[in-house]
């Protein structure tokens, strides 16, 4: 049987270690294509609508499928070329729809309304007349990664001084070009990326749904617990399988059917961050991202026996989507590592010393993200203006207690050592 041929653009950090842990499930049947240039080496001012033109030209009537596990700009690029092709996936702005958070709120409005938090739209332009709104509430941009230039403000005055921050003008032009670019090419919006979303505040217990949508179905293949630094916004560790109540699970794989179905995602993978509050018995959507979350793919092969980028390709080729044995680990966990002051990396690990740590224990997967003498000290830009994420550790095993045992172990050989800098 000819091997389908699958292009994947905007190759990611996740992508060749999460596919080389589940080969066997797709080397047999795809032959995959890296596109360049990289998720991570993407230019801020690349021409989008050129590049999208070009994989058209280049892979017109020899490729079966396309897939990105990137966010931003991939998700909508490989849809916007599987679109033009004739190939499986949602169109583009359906993606976009779904990733914009001011058009995936109103959509998510419609759906959903019971776990859809009060919001509005919030122009960076006008720093002087925000919208009127109760305080305290959240801030983020329409259009974000991590958590950049996304925190509480407990007034009016503080939403004002963010607002007049030359990083968020920044943000909202330089690191919006490309998004633009595609909302303007690919969309009939009028609220482009340039703008933030002001929403009430959500507290409780978050958790992430994945799950996929195919031919009117959608299917959920796990819910992973998040679990915070104490006093932070900061991501300690991601748990699967979910922790809480069975009852609270299936209410949340119900709303997120009810919202991928209400947005119209089809042959496409999705994660939704959710939050439950305990106190009142509510459930609350965060998020919807339209792609799949390569840090977590191999915690389902772990436990459950299928990868999420197996799921992914399928739906990509067109393919029947692969289920798992449910055979596996008892837990999994992806870990990461984070520091809380500005610091410079005095060691990063070697090829060797990451090897050498992912042999410790079966299926652990290890990413670096910083390298020796590199200065980890803007947090504004980086992540979440509180840390500064150096690397990841996922692995699995038989207990919670056994998992921490296991990050202790593999972050003792991967050998980092920091110093402290002075905040810039």
């Amino acid at each position: 049987m000819r091997k389908k041929r699958l292009l994947l653009v905007f190759p990611t950090s996740w992508d060749r270690r999460q596919l080389g842990r589940c080969r066997a499930a797709w080397e047999e049947r795809y032959d995959l294509i890296y596109a360049e240039p990289t998720d991570e080496d993407c230019a801020w001012n690349l021409d989008m609508v050129g590049y999208i033109d070009r994989m058209v030209d280049e892979y017109g009537g020899t490729i079966d499928g396309v897939f990105s596990s990137s966010d931003y700009p991939g998700a909508t690029v490989a849809a916007a070329i599987a679109t033009r092709l004739g190939l499986p996936g949602s169109p583009p702005h359906t993606i976009i729809g779904c990733s914009h958070k001011y058009y995936s709120r109103v959509a998510q409005q419609r759906a959903v309304p019971d776990a859809t938090p009060h919001f509005a739209l919030v122009d960076p332009r006008r720093p002087d007349d925000p919208p009127d709104f109760d305080y305290p509430c959240f801030i983020k941009p329409v259009k974000g990664a991590f958590s950049v230039m996304a925190r509480r403000l407990d007034s009016r005055d503080e939403l004002v001084a963010f607002l007049r921050r030359p990083t968020v003008l920044e943000f909202a032009t330089e690191y919006m070009h490309l998004f633009n670019q595609l909302v303007g090419a690919l969309t009939d919006f009028e609220v482009n990326g340039g703008y933030f979303l002001a929403e009430s505040l959500l507290h409780g217990t978050q958790v992430t749904v994945e799950g996929y949508a195919l031919d009117g179905r959608v299917e959920i293949v796990g819910i992973v617990d998040s679990i915070m630094h104490p006093g932070t916004g900061s991501f300690a560790r991601f748990d699967y399988p979910s922790a809480m109540r069975s009852e609270i699970r299936e209410r949340m794989a119900n709303i997120a059917r009810r919202a991928i179905a209400g947005i119209g995602l089809d042959r496409a993978m999705f994660n939704i961050e959710m939050i439950y509050e305990p106190a009142r018995d509510t459930i609350r959507i965060i998020e919807i991202n339209p792609r799949i979350c390569g840090q977590f793919a191999d915690l389902y092969q772990k436990v459950d026996g299928v990868n999420g980028y197996a799921i992914a390709l399928a739906l990509a080729a067109g393919d029947p989507v692969p289920g798992g044995t449910g055979r596996g680990e008892a837990a999994a966990t992806s870990f990461p590592l984070r520091l809380f002051r500005p610091a410079r990396v005095r060691r990063a690990p070697t090829a060797e010393d990451v090897a050498a740590a992912e042999a410790l224990y079966p299926g652990t997967l290890v990413w670096i993200e910083c390298e020796a003498e590199q200065e980890l000290a803007d947090f504004e830009r980086i992540e979440d203006g509180q840390s500064c994420r150096y690397g990841i550790v996922n692995v699995g095993g038989s207990s919670r207690a056994e998992l921490l045992a296991r990050l202790d172990a593999v972050t003792d050989r991967l050998g980092f050592a920091f110093e402290d800098v002075a905040a810039s």
